[in-house]
């Protein structure tokens, strides 16, 4: 299937590992330019050099996404760099766990006000984009964690704030073509991620984990980076406000 990216101009925010990082990688090797950027720069560098070598003009910023002005003059910067934003990816979290105000003031601030801040930074080159081409996109990574929960805690209900926000604006720019969706993954492995981490120190509790999921096994980030990448495209121009959890059927919910 043709996605039709080539040429697109995505930004991503978190985008130098995991599922951010794989996102980028995807959208690169469609053909589309990317703008990620992630706290630590060397790994911006890092990253900005592999996704060039792909044959896309990539760029990338050392940002603090807690930052609002910041976070939003790099947007712009980046949509201004690339020459507009068709594909807006806000992929960063906190992963604050806990119950404790520190833990919901840093979850908030970077998953949800991230979230906000870069939407209105790159709203104007999205609508401009849409209005060109019919089609532009914001792709939200939530957590089924959104929709499921064993103890109160500030994580949870953080995600289920995206999920809200997305369907919010699904059906407001709708008619402007301007499309907003959302991406929950569930248990997803890779080397110095959480899940490694938890195999490492907390070997019970990883194998509770597998054992809680049908496919026997966590996803990887390139699982959620295939079902992100969709989403974001043209090829799914008609889907707009939907919450796709993508967690080999751990969870029990009925998705209606």
């Amino acid at each position: 299937m043709d996605l039709h990216l080539k040429g697109k101009n995505a930004v991503i925010l978190g985008g130098t590992r995991g599922i951010g990082r794989a996102i980028a990688d995807t959208l690169a090797a469609e053909g589309a330019n990317v703008a990620i950027c992630a706290r630590k720069a060397d790994q911006v560098a890092e990253a900005v050099t592999a996704l060039q070598a792909l044959g896309v003009k990539a760029t990338g910023a050392s940002v603090d996404i807690m930052d609002g002005d910041a976070l939003k003059a790099w947007v712009e910067a980046a949509g201004t760099e690339l020459g507009g934003i068709d594909i807006l990816v806000s992929n960063a979290g906190a992963m604050a766990v806990g119950n404790d105000p520190a833990a919901w003031e840093q979850n908030f601030k970077l998953d949800v006000m991230g979230m906000v801040n870069a939407f209105e930074a790159a709203k104007p080159f999205l609508l401009k984009a849409a209005e060109a081409s019919g089609d532009a996109s914001f792709v939200i990574i939530s957590s089924v964690s959104a929709a499921e929960s064993d103890s109160a805690g500030a994580y949870g209900p953080i995600k289920a704030a995206l999920i809200h926000q997305a369907k919010g604006l699904a059906r407001q720019y709708a008619a402007k073509h301007v499309r907003a969706n959302v991406v929950s993954p569930g248990a997803i492995y890779f080397k110095g991620g959480v899940w490694n981490t938890i195999e490492t120190n907390m070997p019970d509790m990883y194998n509770g984990m597998m054992a809680r999921i049908p496919m026997a096994r966590m996803g990887t980030p390139d699982d959620i980076a295939k079902a992100a990448v969709f989403l974001a495209s043209p090829a799914s121009s008609y889907t707009t406000g939907v919450n796709l959890v993508v967690d080999g059927a751990a969870s029990r919910r009925i998705n209606f």
